[in-house]
């Protein structure tokens, strides 16, 4: 979509303006020359009459054109069409508002189709992110590398990946002096006697590291002063005033939010934003602090001697490499926005629901520090090697990302007109047409029992260790997809895992246990404990925009090992 002085929902109107006027005015040309032939006089409450009703029936007999050629297209298929859902108001829009507000309390889930490996491997020249999620989430992620397909998406791998070798992933310099900035500030707020939002601190953490790693440049957002609970006296909880750190943090969320609620709503979106853009202040942000960055790399660019492209230096950010192979301004800040999305939220993400795991299952913490400080000790710095070594360590994480995968849904579009099995045994395929957006959830997929075995839903990183790895995972690894597989199989997979490695590393060297310390906004409904499942066991409440977080944030207290003793 391209970005015009116009809002999105003004557009949107004038596009649906144009599609009801022209037809209208045919319609009324061609019944006043029919009349002026025969010689007959038209009633101005005729041509009226015209008017009004021909966008709708014309409309109307769109709809039924499409539908009788649907299932023309089904029949020759041998399938039959999806079931469809009947509401009371044109559209739906009972059902869609309906579902949006009744979102907001339910536990994140929706139903699942088995077509997960022709979508994402088998089939994958035919499902693309497509036009419809691209126009949605154009005003922030532009042609990036998680907004694009064919030729574009291609290229923007294709510059990517040699950022992501084994040389370059193994920087824990960077995340050492974030992980100590984060812990100290943690370690100062627990010997007050307060709990944390650890989400809102390790997504800081992850913030910093990224931004360091890609850009060069630190965001620093660590800088600005940790959230306090709500029962902190007047006196701790004083704002420290405005930081710009945060600010960008925040703006950067609120702008995937908006991109999250354009996709729940669907093609009618734009009515939603009929004044203005609901990205367009939140990105005003995030250029002031992406733009000055990018346009200096390409500056010192244009000044420096030539190279060879294939070659790195040891300090190369992604912004030095991107600006080595194209001076496009618009490719380079799409592609870096992407990446810092990955690295930051995606990260933190799975942090975050680490951290909330092991504090509700303190027998998983113990083994995992004996782990930890039999390879690594208390105080040294972990190597790359020595997180190859941590199985334990990385079966909590797999686990994690198994029960909370950062990514819990995604939206793919088809090409062409296609068939998927029935899920009733004994029916006809169901028929597909081509520009279909189909969403389809990892998170479910992960939780199945046919898939997972009986104890699916419990945490147990034990489960990567024993025979359940040979019974269920070996025979079909399409069913553990936390970073996506087939082509696009996320670059940056082996970076998550070390980021996270490490600094669960550091966390369990300065911290001896975890409790949960709920906030009222992280709390769930209290009717959640009489549903099945998870959901009845839950202490946060999972949501998702782009990536999976804790509404309410995840608060809880830490035992320092220094301290010797838990703050209550």
């Amino acid at each position: 979509m391209s970005r015009t002085w116009l809002s999105p929902g003004a557009a949107y109107l004038t596009r649906g303006l144009l599609s009801v006027v022209v037809p209208a005015a045919s319609s009324v040309i061609i019944v006043v020359r029919l009349a002026s032939l025969k010689g007959v006089r038209i009633s101005p409450w005729l041509i009226s009459a015209v008017v009004l009703g021909a966008a709708p029936l014309g409309f109307a007999a769109y709809v039924l054109a499409d539908e009788i050629s649907q299932k023309r297209k089904a029949n020759r298929l041998g399938a039959r069409l999806v079931p469809r859902i009947h509401g009371k108001l044109p559209g739906n829009l009972d059902k869609v508002v309906k579902m949006v507000l009744k979102n907001e309390n339910e536990y994140l889930g929706r139903p699942i189709e088995d077509e997960i490996k022709t979508i994402l491997a088998t089939d994958f020249d035919n499902y693309v992110k497509g036009a419809k999620f691209r126009e949605a989430a154009d005003s922030v992620l532009g042609t990036g590398v998680f907004n694009s397909d064919g030729e574009i998406w291609k290229l923007h791998r294709t510059m990517t990946r040699p950022f992501f070798t084994h040389d370059r992933i193994s920087h824990f310099e960077i995340f050492d002096r974030h992980a100590d900035h984060a812990i100290t500030l943690a370690k100062k707020r627990f010997r007050a006697g307060l709990a944390i939002d650890f989400q809102d601190l390790i997504s800081r953490f992850t913030l910093d590291s990224a931004s360091e790693f890609l850009f060069g440049h630190c965001i620093d957002s660590l800088s600005a002063g940790l959230p306090y609970p709500h029962n902190a006296t007047q006196v701790t909880n004083a704002i420290r005033g405005d930081n710009a750190a945060a600010t960008f943090a925040y703006a950067f969320s609120q702008a995937q939010q908006a991109i999250n609620r354009r996709v729940s709503i669907g093609q009618t979106w734009p009515l939603v934003e009929i004044l203005a853009d609901g990205t367009a202040q939140h990105m005003k942000v995030v250029n002031a602090f992406l733009d000055p960055i990018l346009k200096d790399a390409l500056e010192k660019r244009s000044t420096a001697v030539e190279f060879d492209k294939n070659e790195f230096a040891d300090d190369q950010t992604l912004v030095d490499h991107l600006v080595n192979l194209t001076s496009d301004f618009k490719i380079i800040k799409d592609e870096t926005l992407n990446i810092l999305l990955a690295g930051r939220d995606t990260t933190a993400s799975t942090l975050t629901s680490v951290i909330y795991l092991l504090a509700m299952h303190p027998e998983f913490l113990t083994r995992l520090r004996e782990e930890i400080i039999s390879k690594v000790g208390l105080t040294r710095r972990p190597t790359y090697d020595d997180i190859k070594e941590m199985k334990y360590l990385r079966a909590v994480l797999n686990e994690t990302l198994r029960l909370f995968p950062a990514v819990p849904f995604d939206i793919r579009e088809n090409i062409c007109d296609t068939t998927w099995i029935s899920p009733e045994d004994g029916k006809k395929p169901l028929f597909i047409p081509k520009g279909t957006m189909l969403s389809y959830s990892v998170l479910l997929m992960h939780r199945r029992t046919d898939l997972w075995g009986p104890d699916a839903l419990e945490f147990d990183p034990d489960r990567w260790l024993d025979e359940r790895v040979k019974k269920y995972l070996i025979p079909n690894p399409f069913i553990f997809l936390p970073f996506n597989a087939g082509p696009r199989i996320c670059l940056g997979q082996q970076f998550a895992y070390n980021e996270m490695s490490f600094m669960v590393i550091r966390l369990l060297q300065n911290f001896s246990a975890i409790t949960l310390s709920p906030e009222p906004a992280m709390r769930p409904p209290a009717w959640w404990a009489e549903k099945g499942g998870r959901q009845a066991i839950e202490q946060f409440r999972p949501r998702n925009h782009l990536t999976l977080y804790a509404m309410g944030g995840m608060w809880v207290k830490m035992e320092a090992v220094d301290d010797g003793e838990v703050i209550d």
